[in-house]
This record gives C-alpha cells, structure tokens and sequence, in this order.
C-alpha cells in the first residue's frame, strides 16, 4: 500500500513570490533594474494576462511578453527577461528538500507536485532546478487548464496518480488551497514552516 505525498512548490519547495523584510518584493528589483514600472507591470500584465491567460496555459509566456514588454519601454529580449524572472524566485528550500529526499527511498510513498504555473516556469523548475530527480509527476495549472483551488485542478491531478488505496496528503502555503483540497478529500496542511511538515504524525514516523 502507498501514499501520495504532494507539494506546493512557492513558498513550500522554494523561496518564491515572497516579499523581502524591507517590503520590495525580487519583482519590483528586476523590474527596476531593466527599467520598467512595476506597477504597471502588475496591474497590466500579471493581473490581466499573466493570470488571466498563461498560467492557465491559454498563452505561452514568451507571446505575452513580446506583446506587452514593448509597452513598457523593455527594449530588450524577452527570452532574457523570462530567463531573469523566473531564475530570481526559486532558490531552493534544501533542508525540506532533503528530508522528502530520505523519504523517496520508502516503497509505500509517491512524491508529486502540485502548482499554478505557466508552462516555461513548470520546465524551468523540473528540469533546470532539478525537481525531475526527486519527485514523481508534477501538475500544473497551465497543464490542467485550471488552477488550484478548483476542482477541475484537482481531478487532473487524481486522475494522473490513479486511484489511491489511503487518502493523499498535500502541503501547500495557501488556506484556500489547503481548503479546497481538503474538500476535494485530501489530507491537507498549512505550511509556513518546515516543523508542519518534519513533525505531521506520519511523517515523523518516516523521517
């Protein structure tokens, strides 16, 4: 018998889209240093286009931003600024990492993903940030053309892990997601640490 385990990947895996002490978030850094406002870029291409149309896979990343990144005065490529944004925001949680590491060796676990994500920020992390070594599958809101918290996010994810002989058990930094899942059925858990992971009660007796 087995279990799935699966992961939020922002601010559970990775460090990522999180505001720095002083309030500037890595976003308005690299936005300031290629010269681009960052409100505008929030309000008129995360808000309305990144959100609205990539991350739910309706349009690749690099097509917006070669229709939008003009209009704010970027002049440069936007294959290096996609590399730019997407390398800032994952640096690794590598004590987490570790322990689901020393877990992976179990036969009665399956590790996966589950993210909203566009598709070149999927790639980048399970390839070049290496999550493909560690975990099992990933699911991700451009793939399932829906994000988490719904339900359509959800039965793509079960439908890909097949039926699940005990209840799954998701970790995710997000109350409304950690809510959806647990009404979609799964066992879930706010993370805003790693000890609500290393000390959730079936863990600890893994670890």
């Amino acid at each position: 018998m087995t279990r799935a385990l699966i992961f939020d990947v922002d601010g559970v895996l990775v460090d990522g889209y999180h505001a720095r002490p002083d309030g500037q978030t890595w976003e308005e850094e690299l936005l300031i240093q290629l010269g681009i406002d960052h409100k505008r870029f929030r309000d008129e291409f995360i808000y309305e286009i990144f959100i609205k149309k990539v991350v739910v896979g309706q349009t690749a990343l690099i097509d917006a931003l070669d229709r939008r990144l003009p209009s704010f005065g970027y002049k440069g490529s936007s294959m290096a600024f996609a590399q730019h944004w997407v390398a800032r925001n994952s640096r690794p949680n590598t004590e987490l990492l570790e322990d689901i590491r020393r877990l992976k060796a179990k036969a009665d676990i399956r590790l996966y993903l589950a993210t909203n994500q566009d598709h070149a920020r999927a790639q980048w992390l399970w390839q070049t940030l290496g999550l493909c070594e560690l975990f099992d599958e990933m699911f991700y809101s451009a793939r399932a053309r829906a994000m988490k918290p719904t339900d359509t996010f959800f039965n793509f994810a079960a439908a890909r892990m097949g039926p699940q002989s005990e209840m799954p058990l998701f970790f995710d930094d997000t109350q409304k997601v950690v809510e959806g899942a647990r009404n979609f059925g799964w066992e879930s858990v706010l993370f805003s640490s790693n000890d609500d992971f290393r000390f959730h009660p079936w863990i600890k007796d893994r670890l």
